[in-house]
């Protein structure tokens, strides 16, 4: 029944002063415990957990190059000058450069989007967009989400009396290019205290240098851009999360409120998972199979008529998204089955080792989304080229026990250019580089097991005190996500009412708890109705959330696995018993005792 192992997240000692500031704030000592055990807590940022969320921004002052970034842009606006703002084509880019295109217009600039094609011009400052600018006569490019690796393109633009300003979160991987500015928080000599920006939380930052507080409203595009990009929301990403939400829920930009009516997510109850899950990939879509520029457009748009035609053939393009992509998974596990036919014969690739490469046939938009499947799929990287290009695009997904960007980083010599970041990254390789990128790749990644599924648990309750007062006391972790996941709560002594097969291959369970009963869903398993029986214990692992249908409101549970009742009780003398009892608690997260629901 369960498809996980299960942990426990380590308790952690609490100091006296750190609980008296938590008792202050209002946070209660099994919250606190929680915050300690994820390395959340500790003196000054509890306030800005629960404070407003405006004291969690740092100074963009404090950025790599920004006095040199501040004074082009000021220069630009003396001069009427016209600026070219050259964005990537994923969602982070889109939004950055969205957020960029409005700081510069709000400072009086002539400022132009410009959208690379995927296929044609790849990541990085283009030398079409280069000669572009050239032509419209705009003597300035600023980058965003991209630059650091496009020092040939910078230095071509330099020889055209073009200057550039590099806007960036990318790995630096060598010098810097010759811009008037880099700015980058992941430079080696930065003193940003958040190296962890996305793109678009990079061009949020430096719209604050720009206008002050006149950018706080650009919050909601920078929180797509951070959630779009997997960055961690901690931190000052939390803080922009925060603002972003409460923007986003108020739904005051046509755009995003056009394409939020088209997903059907309600904008009032909109958090981080449907942003992921709803927004991003449909800014993401209409770059992978045709070209992004209607994805900037609508964010941009000012007319609820136009935003609702842009939202339209961003939905139709994300439709379309998902059949490639099915198509192009299936024909990829077939050939790494080793059985490929028609039209599949021209892909190649191999599962076995600790890495996966495959090339195919397939749309250069689409092998980031195939990497990913696979690389969850397999607890290992997976690297997935596109043949229908030259020079070949690759893109590469790592589920999280391996470092993609230093990895491509130690083969330079074998690209045309790359980058990227510890779980992602992308690269242009000539065709008859591919065996040797596919050695190498596995010497590199020669001592990496695979990751297996894993679910961690905050805390254990009794099915009794799984309840609002438990929900509204997790509810103090949101915004959640990378790094700061949602709470997963282990519930013991429920009872099986109803299984209920539901549509997507999910099941839907009715569950008592005392003299109540709780709704559950469970996603992605259509295997549980033949395994549950009425009346049978369970022990369930789950987040707690809120349901509202005809006006009702109730509690939910969305479970994530479940095992025959007693696993917990186990997991606990397990805990308990020490690191030498067994393989679980050897794990490198150790798990030991965190307060029960009766800690208030």
């Amino acid at each position: 029944m369960p498809r996980h192992r299960w942990r426990l997240r380590p308790s952690v000692a609490v100091a006296h002063d750190l609980a008296a500031e938590a008792a202050d704030l209002g946070i209660s000592r099994r919250l606190l415990a929680i915050l300690c055990a994820r390395g959340l807590a500790d003196r000054g940022r509890l306030g800005a957990l629960v404070g407003a969320p405006e004291t969690g921004l740092h100074d963009p002052r404090l950025l790599p190059d920004a006095a040199a970034f501040a004074a082009r842009v000021e220069q630009a606006g003396q001069r009427s000058e016209r600026v070219l703002v050259f964005g990537d084509f994923d969602a982070d880019g889109l939004s950055g450069l969205a957020i960029m295109a409005t700081a510069l217009r709000r400072r009086g600039l002539d400022a132009e989007p410009y959208v690379p094609d995927r296929t044609e011009e790849g990541h990085g400052l283009s030398s079409a967009a280069v000669e572009r600018a050239q032509v419209d006569g705009r003597t300035l490019i600023v980058t965003v989400d991209c630059g650091t690796s496009s020092a040939p393109e910078i230095a071509a633009a330099a020889t055209l009396g073009i200057d550039v300003l590099v806007t960036d979160h990318h790995r630096v991987t060598g010098a810097l290019p010759p811009a008037v500015a880099v700015v980058n928080p992941q430079r080696l000599d930065a003193v940003y205290p958040g190296a962890g920006l996305a793109g678009a939380g990079v061009a949020f930052k430096l719209a604050q240098l720009l206008l002050g507080a006149g950018a706080l409203d650009l919050a909601d595009l920078a929180t797509i851009g951070t959630v779009a990009d997997v960055a961690p929301i901690v931190g000052e990403n939390r803080a922009i999360a925060r603002l972003g939400l409460a923007q986003l829920r108020a739904n005051q930009r046509p755009g995003i409120r056009a394409l939020l009516a088209k997903a059907g997510v309600d904008a009032a109850r909109l958090d981080l998972e449907q942003v992921a899950f709803a927004i991003a990939p449909r800014l993401n879509a209409v770059g992978r199979i045709g070209h992004g520029g209607p994805a900037v457009r609508l964010l941009l748009a000012q007319d609820a008529a136009e935003a609702d035609g842009l939202a339209l053939e961003l939905d139709a393009a994300n439709g379309l998204r998902r059949e490639l992509l099915a198509t192009a998974l299936a024909e990829a596990r077939v050939a790494l089955a080793g059985t490929a036919t028609p039209p599949t014969d021209s892909a190649r690739g191999s599962v076995d080792g600790p890495v996966i490469v495959i090339a195919g046939p397939w749309p250069v938009g689409i092998v980031g989304l195939v990497a990913g499947r696979l690389a969850d799929e397999f607890g290992r990287p997976a690297v997935v080229f596109s043949n229908q290009a030259d020079p070949w695009r690759g893109s590469a997904r790592s589920p999280g026990n391996f470092d993609l960007a230093a990895a491509f980083g130690a083969m330079a010599d074998l690209f045309w250019r790359f980058g990227g970041h510890s779980a992602a990254a992308g690269c242009h390789l000539s065709a008859e580089n591919y065996d040797l990128f596919r050695r190498r790749l596995g010497q590199l990644a020669a001592d990496v097991a695979p990751v297996e599924p894993s679910l961690t648990l905050d805390l254990i309750v009794g099915a009794l005190d799984a309840d609002y007062r438990l929900l509204r006391e997790l509810a103090t972790l949101e915004p959640t996500g990378t790094g700061n996941p949602p709470p997963i709560v282990g519930i013991e002594g429920l009872v099986v009412v109803r299984v209920r097969p539901a549509r997507g291959g999910h099941t839907q369970l009715v569950l008592r708890k005392g003299r109540e009963v709780l709704d559950g869903i469970c996603f992605g398993r259509d295997d549980l109705d033949g395994q549950l029986t009425q009346d049978q214990p369970v022990d369930v692992v789950a987040r707690l959330a809120s349901r509202v249908f005809g006006g009702y409101e109730s509690l939910q549970l969305e479970v994530r696995d479940l095992a025959p009742a007693g696993t917990l009780a186990n997991l606990r003398l397990d805990v308990d018993a020490g690191p030498a009892a067994t393989d679980l608690a050897q794990s490198p997260a150790r798990p030991l005792a965190l307060p029960t629901a009766s800690a208030g």
